[in-house]
């Protein structure tokens, strides 16, 4: 079997992407004849922008779901005579015929390595960015709103950690030595308990004077959040199903600890804002307790800005998150994160340019996406 050229190769991938075309087309089908009742995010689709970014960021979503279904090869496998293989190189004797954008230094497939590292993108940057978000608000709300020497004392130990050079905080927290030690067990424990005192306050404000609804959310919350709490952060979940290998323990609580001090600066400032607002002197009017004020009050009027700085942090930790994995910082040599797959394919760059080209492609166009959303979603807070 020969070679494919381009136009094989592309109309090749353009088939393997099915799965994705489609629940694109369902997704944006649905969002435009619902853009009406979608209230502000329906504007999104009228901004050029938006869409584009929203149509990126879904496509890198719908990739990381599909990503069995896609992907031609095992990303770990090595088949023997297409180390750098040139993109269309023919893989006898495996389950798909070709590597379609050619082999890595490992004889690896780089199409399905840039697939599945899209996977392992997507299941940190979002849930790190919601839980140091979570951090900032339980913490910037009352600093905010309350004020005085708590304020004083939290913005503190913030500007502590954002006066420490980020990357070489990074590394501090994901070298071996570190990671060999119970610190980011303690650290995970701290920062994962966050999110779910975060959700218990918010019941508890408003559910407070309701005793059946008050006792079936807490137990709702509580259940399931201390079983994912004891499994991601202690490492004590018996069926292993809440479970983060020691190394990705170690780079999600270092992304997390980073931008928790500036969520925190940024939900502060809100607060100092709206804390004078009229419907803000209304509740305390009511008899509303401080916590109801601000998760329920305060909060509310406070998304747009939230919702903008979570998209373009996710965007800024998926960058971190690609630094670390090319400098080889808490994830294993063989993952086929963006990052490593771009550290790899580095040595050989002048020469065989796929290995490297293909991932940081892959990791401009979700953080460019990201970038466009967060754009759209920034005039469409202002323009509300």
């Amino acid at each position: 079997m020969e070679a494919l050229g381009w136009i094989e190769i592309l109309g090749r991938m353009v088939l393997r992407f099915a799965p994705v075309w489609a629940g694109l087309a369902l997704i944006l089908g649905l969002g435009w004849r619902a853009r009406a009742r979608l209230g502000p995010a329906g504007r999104l689709f009228g901004s050029g922008a938006g869409l584009a970014g929203l149509t990126l960021v879904l496509f890198w979503v719908l990739t990381a779901l599909f990503a069995d279904l896609i992907a031609t090869h095992d990303p770990l496998a090595q088949l023997s005579g297409l180390k750098n293989a040139m993109p269309g190189s023919p893989a006898g004797g495996s389950a798909y015929p070709v590597y379609l954008l050619g082999g890595d230094s490992l004889a690896r497939d780089c199409f399905s390595r840039m697939v599945v590292g899209a996977r392992r993108v997507l299941a940190i940057a979002p849930a790190a960015t919601l839980c140091a978000l979570a951090v900032g608000m339980l913490l910037g709300l009352p600093a905010g709103f309350v004020g005085g020497r708590l304020d004083a004392a939290l913005s503190f130990l913030a500007n502590l950690v954002l006066a420490f050079p980020v990357i070489l905080l990074f590394y501090l927290l994901v070298t071996p030595e570190i990671r060999q030690t119970a610190l980011p067990r303690i650290i995970a424990a701290v920062l994962f308990l966050m999110p779910l005192l975060f959700l218990v306050l918010l019941w508890h404000s408003r559910f407070r004077t309701r005793a059946g609804p008050w006792a079936l959310g807490l137990a709702a919350i509580l259940g399931p959040g201390l079983w994912i709490w004891a499994g991601l952060a202690l490492d004590a979940d018996p069926s292993g199903l809440w479970r983060l290998e020691p190394g990705l323990l170690t780079v999600f609580v270092a992304v997390v600890f980073v931008n928790a001090p500036t969520a925190f600066r940024i939900v502060r400032g809100l607060a100092l804002d709206l804390r004078h607002r009229d419907y803000v002197a209304a509740a305390r009017t009511r008899g509303e307790g401080p916590w109801f004020i601000m998760l329920w009050e305060i909060l509310p009027n406070a998304r747009g800005p939230l919702i903008v700085d979570a998209c373009l942090r996710v965007g800024y930790t998926t960058i971190l998150l690609g630094t670390l994995g090319f400098f080889g910082l808490g994830v294993s040599p063989e993952s086929p994160d963006w990052g490593s797959t771009i550290n790899d394919g580095r040595r050989f760059l002048a020469i065989y340019p796929h290995a490297a080209v293909v991932p940081a492609l892959a990791l401009l166009s979700l953080v460019l996406g990201l970038n466009l959303l967060a754009d759209a979603l920034r005039t469409v807070a202002r323009d509300d």
